[in-house]
């Protein structure tokens, strides 16, 4: 096939597909069915706690533990490889592996059990390395298919589109869960899981049609070029030193990216522990209404972001968004009851696209010109990875210290405040 031209509709719609393939993790796994199901099989045990190492550990704390560090996997190992990448001009074939290790993991979580926890954490260790590797590689893409002009827009639209998809497949797998007995549900969010791999794999075939191989021809991978990732990693750092405005944003983003990658991971245990749902299967409906409202609001949400940077530009953007989360998380160290959480849920769906979306686009036009985009995207992850894994990490030890998550979010209220203060220092550009 000839290769498609750069920002030609059909190449931005194929890279924007990805997101349609692959959000359903983030919601159906991350967000959604997995932690309901992770909070009722500790709830059937009788215990919010369990012995790891000899160790009794706090149910939510030990999978934000897990999480940290699956994070500080994805960091390392991804220098690695988008080094190979650049140099090798096959970031496709990447893209797929970890597609394909995400894809199959979801798929493992089918036998996830208390009884064989480790191996079950495995499942889920895996398969958020596979998710979030692979948008090393995907994001890399974006200066390769669109021009500087397109990129806000682009972006939002995959955002977009990986919300329509994923509530779609969601909106499915609640349909199985809710059509049986509660005896029953358990069994149904295990096939959830399942067609989270199935849809993941299936659909990222559209965009691997048509997605380029990489930026130049491919050559062979020697040992030499292993460590080459770490190099191009202290090559960008030293164009940093040059470049002010993108230094001054990156450390902003690192910090405010901190906690909103946290909240977005935790929102659903918090739910599931800290609100009074009352009796029967309250907690459960409470909580797949609440996602659904954030997923919903979300589409809308990036795409009223997208317009408010083409207006005011997209530091200023930012800045605001970031109030916004720090109210949030204020807010939701009071909430109990219901009613609260969904009007929260609310407000969180409005900012969350949005904030995601803006950062990668207006880091992408920061960027100096280069054809080595896969390094800079690196460089970029791997700061969003180091976040989540101190996020995480404090996220974790104020929950299992208090033994309560109230403490751990309003916590994160304070890097929301330092990355608003970051960047006021970035140079206001539309």
């Amino acid at each position: 096939m000839t290769p498609l031209e750069k920002g030609s509709k059909k190449l931005l719609n194929a890279w924007a597909f990805y997101d349609w393939a692959n959000s359903v993790y983030s919601l159906v796994i991350a967000s959604a069915i997995f932690p309901i199901f992770y909070d009722l099989i500790f709830h059937a045990s009788g215990s919010g706690y369990i012995t790891v190492f000899g160790t009794s550990v706090k149910s939510t704390a030990l999978i934000s533990f897990v999480t940290a560090f699956a994070f500080l996997v994805v960091a390392f190992i991804s220098p690695l490889l988008s080094g190979i990448a650049d140099y090798a001009g096959n970031k496709k074939s990447f893209l797929q592996l970890f597609c394909y290790l995400g894809g199959l993991s979801c798929i493992g979580l089918y036998w996830f059990d208390l009884n064989n926890l480790y191996l079950s954490l495995v499942c889920y260790f895996f398969g958020l390395i596979g998710f979030w590797g692979s948008l090393v590689f995907y994001n890399s893409y974006l200066p390769d298919i669109a021009f500087p002009d397109q990129q806000d827009a682009v972006s939002a639209r995959g955002y977009s589109m990986g919300y329509i998809g994923s509530v779609i497949l969601l909106i499915i797998n609640l349909a199985m869960v809710m059509s049986v007995e509660d005896s029953e549900k358990e069994q149904m969010m295990r096939y959830s899981f399942v067609s989270v791999g199935v849809w993941w794999i299936l659909f990222s075939q559209y965009s691997y049609y048509y997605l380029p191989k990489g930026n130049k021809e491919g050559k062979k991978i020697t040992g030499d070029v292993v460590f080459m990732g770490f190099r191009e990693l202290r090559k960008v750092w030293s164009q940093l030193k040059q470049n002010i405005t993108l230094k001054r944003y990156l450390g902003g983003f690192f910090v405010y990216s901190m906690a909103v990658q946290t909240v977005m991971l935790v929102a659903t245990y918090f739910g599931a522990e800290e609100i009074q749902w009352g009796e029967g299967g309250a907690k459960q409906m409470g909580l797949i209404v609440s996602i659904l409202l954030i997923q919903l609001i979300a589409v809308a949400g990036a795409v009223i972001t997208s317009k408010l940077s083409a207006k005011y530009g997209n530091i200023k953007t930012l800045i605001g968004i970031n109030c916004i989360w720090a109210v949030i998380c204020i807010c939701a160290f009071f909430v109990t009851q219901p009613i609260e959480f969904y009007i929260t849920a609310a407000f969180v769906g409005l900012v969350m696209g949005g904030i995601q979306s803006l950062s990668r686009s207006t880091y992408s036009k920061f960027l100096p010109e280069t054809t080595d985009t896969a390094s800079f995207f690196s460089f970029y992850d791997v700061t969003e990875k180091i976040g989540i894994v101190i996020g995480m990490v404090l996220y974790g030890a104020i929950d299992q210290i208090f033994g309560s998550m109230r403490y751990s979010v309003v916590f994160l209220t304070l890097f929301f405040i330092i990355g608003i203060f970051l960047l006021l220092r970035v140079e206001r550009k539309k």
